[in-house]
């Protein structure tokens, strides 16, 4: 393909986007009619009709949508060939090392990451789950650049941090189960009833210790596999599924389970989360992250 049909592509998948030669032309900064010539240009250049005009109007002809489509493909192959060429021409080595928790769901993540990446675009992302200990040892030891977590106090000396959000518990509770009827529930009103937690053997222990001491559930706990098991189980009422809320809460789709906060006195349990990286190793990129995973969080909490 050469260098014109490329630029020629560009224009067309622009117009086409944007539904405006207008707006397409603003765009790509160039005048309206130079870009209705680069159209015209393209179609003798192809010896096909792409676009239909009617009434002020305009639709894609069968062949126009044909080289849309597969010209979206070929420009976004041809932008990360640039990208990549780029990379290695100039041997760039720039990378971020993410640590988060296993129970955040990753949507404001996401997002953040996708925003630095676009600032950023030769710059590597890599990315690990852990519990909170296994993140702290992993910022400490240099195994990640920067992390998201619930830490205990005692884990914040020598790290910078930024608060993010508080997560919220709540139980998965079975449709035919009574204590589905209500609006919230004490952990008072859990002392017989097993909690399912989805963790793997390894685990288990440590997170055993924390429903007992930090939440202050009784030592009564049927340990999954899996997060489908784990429903699985409660589904059956075998249990209450523990869960808990930090962000953006992805579809879950028709699942049998009813949702209800969990509290002591009343008050719905929380554990604050935080983005924190060590002193001596703050960078432009790592603080700019974080500022930028901060503000994806106060959209979810406005």
């Amino acid at each position: 393909m050469t260098f014109l049909l490329l630029k020629q592509l560009k224009y067309f998948t622009e117009v086409i986007t944007c539904q405006s030669f207008t707006n397409a032309a603003e765009k790509c900064g160039i005048s309206q009619s130079a870009m209705s010539q680069q159209i015209r240009a393209l179609e003798e250049n192809l010896d096909t009709e792409l676009i239909r005009r009617k009434n002020r109007k305009f639709y894609m002809t069968p062949a126009g949508e044909y080289f849309y489509r597969h010209g979206l493909v070929l420009l976004d192959e041809a932008e990360r060939l640039k990208k990549e060429t780029a990379r290695i021409g100039r041997q760039i080595n720039q990378r971020l090392r993410v640590g988060y928790s296993k129970y955040l769901h990753g949507t404001e993540l996401c997002r953040a990451a996708a925003l630095l990446s676009e600032k950023y675009p030769m710059m590597e992302l890599e990315t690990a789950a852990g519990y909170a200990e296994e993140l702290i040892d992993m910022l400490c030891f240099g195994g990640t650049d920067i992390i998201l977590c619930s830490p205990k106090p005692g884990d914040l000396q020598d790290f910078e941090y930024i608060s993010l959000t508080k997560g919220r518990y709540f139980i998965e509770i079975s449709e035919r189960s009574p204590l589905s009827a209500l609006d919230y529930v004490n952990i008072e009103e859990l002392r017989r009833i097993p909690c399912i937690i989805a963790v793997p053997a390894d685990q288990r222990e440590r997170q055993r210790d924390n429903c007992v001491n930090m939440l202050g559930l009784q030592d009564n706990i049927l340990f999954a596999d899996t997060p489908e098991e784990a429903r699985l189980l409660a589904a059956w009422d075998r249990g209450f599924l523990l869960t808990e809320e930090t962000g953006e809460r992805p579809g879950q789709g028709d699942i049998p389970l009813r949702r209800i906060p969990l509290c002591a006195d009343g008050k719905q349990l929380k554990r604050e989360y935080i983005v924190c990286w060590r002193k001596d190793r703050e960078d432009g990129f790592v603080r700019e992250f974080a500022e930028i995973l901060q503000k994806e969080y106060k959209k979810q909490n406005l």
